[in-house]
């Protein structure tokens, strides 16, 4: 994956979230950093990437999360292209 993304202001963000102890503290760490849409669409897309992990098909997982197609598809090109972050992140669920 590219890096030109990554910066200092992506740095002090990814150090910022490190330091969250609790599923509160990431809550309300959210909630002033991004709109409701924004942290909505992000679980959206993490669940779309764990059913897409269990095999689950396209037309299911639209039906059920109200996903569309696209947003499946990008995140299922992030699972078979990606930096692994979904991998990492549902490994560590389990």
């Amino acid at each position: 994956m590219s890096e030109k993304w990554k910066d200092a202001l992506t740095e002090q963000l990814a150090k910022a979230i490190l330091t969250l102890k609790s599923s509160e503290e990431v809550y309300d760490f959210l909630e002033d950093v991004a709109t409701i849409g924004e942290i909505r669409a992000l679980a959206q897309r993490l669940e779309v990437a764990r059913r897409l992990n269990d095999g689950e098909t396209y037309p299911v997982i639209a039906q059920q999360t109200g996903a569309s197609t696209a947003t499946i598809s990008r995140v299922k090109k992030c699972l078979d292209y990606g930096a692994d972050g979904y991998k990492l992140v549902l490994e560590k669920m389990k």
